[in-house]
């Protein structure tokens, strides 16, 4: 099934590729947008993927959603990144992770313009292009540090901005790529060795979080117990060694 999906994903990837100047729409909240591609993309990914496994339940971000259960279900962002995708920044994603009792079991995220495709089985690792992966050794003090901004809470971006100034202070330096699944995909291959957004949805993350357990990392939902994905909420993710350093700081900032 993985290598199935690796292949709807690759569709959707193209699709992006093949998509210019799509009409942009405005969503509830500050700077917060759907093109006319994201709704395509995932009327594809919807009959492809309840194709390839019937009965399976679909939970993603262009639609109305209801509470995940343990049925199969397919969390899907279409693209991650839509600004970037409106803008041309070539940084946006296709992410699909299929839960079973609300956990991830698989994960795809596919970043079309480098053609870059990551996978991950529970507990068979996590791969790119097919190569095993792991997370990066780098201690804490020299970490790159990835971020989201939250721009649609004023209080989260406050926070936020805390947080990043003491990560720039007493870690390596920071980097905002407007992708959580990039991000994501980042940390698990250790180009990042930290990630950290306040509020994020399950469609974000679902795939990305698998992808750095499998290659050996920390994920947090901030204020769970364990991975969250039936709503928002605020994640890290990280190497092993910088999980203490890295939690710290945002419980200090008040973000946990």
């Amino acid at each position: 099934m993985l290598e199935k999906i690796q292949s709807i994903a690759r569709k959707a990837g193209e699709m992006i590729l093949n998509a210019h100047n799509a009409p942009s729409h405005q969503k509830e909240g500050h700077f917060n947008f759907v093109t006319d591609t994201d709704v395509a993309v995932q009327e594809y990914l919807k009959a492809a993927l309840l194709a390839l496994l019937p009965g399976a339940r679909f939970f993603a971000e262009e639609q109305e959603n209801e509470s995940l259960t343990d049925a199969p279900t397919f969390v899907v962002d279409p693209i991650d990144g839509t600004i970037n995708f409106m803008r041309q920044r070539n940084a946006s994603a296709v992410s699909i992770a299929l839960l079973e009792k609300k956990q991830p079991i698989l994960g795809v995220i596919y970043q079309p313009y480098t053609d870059e495709m990551f996978t991950a089985a529970l507990g068979k690792g996590a791969f790119l292009n097919g190569h095993s992966i792991h997370v990066s050794s780098v201690p804490f003090e020299n970490a790159v540090v990835e971020l989201g901004s939250s721009p649609y809470d004023a209080e989260l971006a406050r926070r936020t901005m805390e947080a990043a100034t003491q990560f720039l202070l007493q870690a390596g330096d920071i980097r905002r790529s407007g992708s959580a699944a990039v991000d994501l995909g980042d940390i698990a291959c250790g180009r990042g060795d930290i990630m950290f957004e306040l509020k994020l949805r399950p469609w974000d993350v679902a795939a990305g979080s698998l992808l750095v357990k499998e290659a050996g990392g920390c994920f947090h939902s901030l204020g769970h117990d364990q991975p969250y994905y039936d709503g928002p909420c605020g994640i890290m993710a990280c190497n092993p060694l910088c999980e203490k350093d890295a939690l710290r700081i945002l419980k200090e900032a008040g973000a946990c």
